[in-house]
């Protein structure tokens, strides 16, 4: 398959780029083996699909329903835990690309072939391949290779639907710009305290003076039973992600993605949003222990210190 845009590099014939000839050998190679669906197709999943959607076509409701063709990559997502059945050969392949300086990635196309429609109680098997890896490609957003990988969707033994899926794994162009500086917290008479605290690397969390609750984010007054007066705990720092995302996309300055962002439940009982930080951010789980610790940034919009929290050691 031809990969779609960009310009194949001047001099990148087949046999003088040694990274290309490397890539060649993933081709053909699974991304992921005797994959299963989460869930079978099913009436809810449907409905949410076709509400994001503003579908209201009739085929999708009732007891004779189908679910919508381009709901096919939806039934083999693997969500935050993963699959499986994924094999480590697109993984090793993502590296050798940042190795190479590659370290940029977007998703540019898909496509889809449906053979039949899915129905409520099909269990969904699928296989996906390493289809195709492009020549070295030059293109508006940097220098890099195509990577097409194409997913099989079954019931049973009986072939469904194809799923083909293509990113630009690049190097971005343009002269090297100085990052800018990171955005600043926006401190306010509320929670000065907190964020000079933290200057101190303290991990201060405020309590009601009069029923005791403790809170987080600071507020001029208790939400629990209207107090205005309050004092502070010092937090031991210790906790568990309660909750994360992954940021991929669109990415900001100062920032560099993906990276994990957590909801982080404190010993004390209250929750804070944060960074974590210590582990690749694929290896972040719910339940994970983490700690808190204070990232110091100096940059043009002066010094900066920011609360992270560290996941530790051997618990990854």
């Amino acid at each position: 398959m031809a990969a779609a845009g960009g310009s194949e590099e001047p001099g990148a014939r087949p046999g003088t780029d040694d990274l290309a000839a490397r890539l060649k050998v993933y081709e053909g190679q699974p991304a992921a083996r005797a994959g299963m669906g989460k869930d079978p197709v099913n009436l809810p999943m449907i409905r949410h699909w076709c509400e994001a959607m503003g579908d209201t076509n009739p085929a999708y409701q009732g007891p004779d329903a189908v679910a919508p063709p381009t709901m096919l990559q939806a039934w083999t997502m693997g969500g935050l835990s993963g699959h499986t059945a994924r094999t480590g050969a697109y993984d090793e392949m993502l590296t050798l690309l940042d190795e190479a300086g590659c370290t940029s990635i977007v998703a540019t196309d898909c496509e889809q072939e449906y053979l039949r429609p899915l129905r409520p109680g099909d269990e969904v098997a699928f296989d996906t391949v390493i289809e195709s890896v492009s020549a070295r490609k030059t293109t508006k957003l940097g220098t890099g290779y195509f990577v097409t990988t194409r997913t099989d969707v079954r019931v049973g033994p009986e072939l469904v639907g194809t799923h083909r899926f293509r990113v630009l794994k690049y190097a971005p162009s343009g002269p090297e710009r100085k990052p800018p500086p990171r955005p600043r917290p926006v401190v306010n008479r509320d929670n000065a305290a907190f964020w000079e605290a933290v200057a101190e690397e303290r991990l201060l969390i405020q309590r009601c003076a009069d029923c005791g609750v403790l809170r987080h984010p600071w507020l001029p007054g208790c939400n629990a039973c209207g107090c205005l007066d309050w004092d502070t705990v010092e937090s031991s720092g210790e906790g568990t992600v309660c909750s994360y995302v992954v940021m991929h996309h669109p990415p900001f300055p100062a920032f560099a993605p993906p990276y994990a962002v957590g909801l982080i439940e404190l010993a004390e009982g209250v929750r804070m949003v944060s960074n974590v930080v210590g582990v690749p951010y694929d290896k972040v789980r719910i339940g994970l222990p983490v700690r808190v610790e204070f990232c110091r940034y100096d940059d043009d919009g002066g010094a900066l210190t920011l609360p992270v929290f560290r996941v530790l050691d051997g618990e990854a």
